[in-house]
């Protein structure tokens, strides 16, 4: 099985966060691949929580997207918000509330970046498939 894609689409709003989490755990269960859940999951609920608090009403929705291709499960929130281009993590001081998103995104993901897009951008993480596939 090589490629599979699933995109859903979000309003931007607090109750889509745990409605994300749902989304990838279920799309990750039909493709067999569920030893990536929570990892995918905590990575998912990280990237959308940003886009509800860096966004809020400036845009409308945000896409999360699930592709499966060439050994890899890549995980993508897109959103149409032009500023605040993620490029590097900063560590929140010791008695920061927030601020964390980036840092657990890091630690789980193979890889992760930012790309732009017209408008807004995209911001992804990779996670390894080799070692989660389950009942191939």
């Amino acid at each position: 099985m090589s490629g599979r894609t699933r995109v859903e689409r979000f309003r931007i709003r607090r109750s889509s966060v745990p409605e994300a989490r749902h989304h990838v755990e279920k799309t990750l269960i039909a493709w067999k691949l569920g030893l990536l859940v929570e990892p995918a999951t905590l990575i998912a609920s990280e990237l959308a929580t940003n886009v509800v608090v860096h966004t809020k009403g400036i845009a409308e929705f945000f896409e999360l997207g699930l592709r499966r291709r060439d050994g890899v499960l890549l995980i993508e929130v897109t959103d149409s918000y032009q500023w605040g281009m993620p490029e590097r993590v900063e560590e929140p001081g010791g008695e920061a509330t927030g601020g964390r998103g980036l840092v657990i995104v890091e630690a789980l993901a193979e890889k992760w970046g930012v790309r732009p897009r017209s408008p807004g951008k995209t911001v992804w993480a990779q996670l390894p498939i080799e070692t989660a596939v389950l009942g191939e």
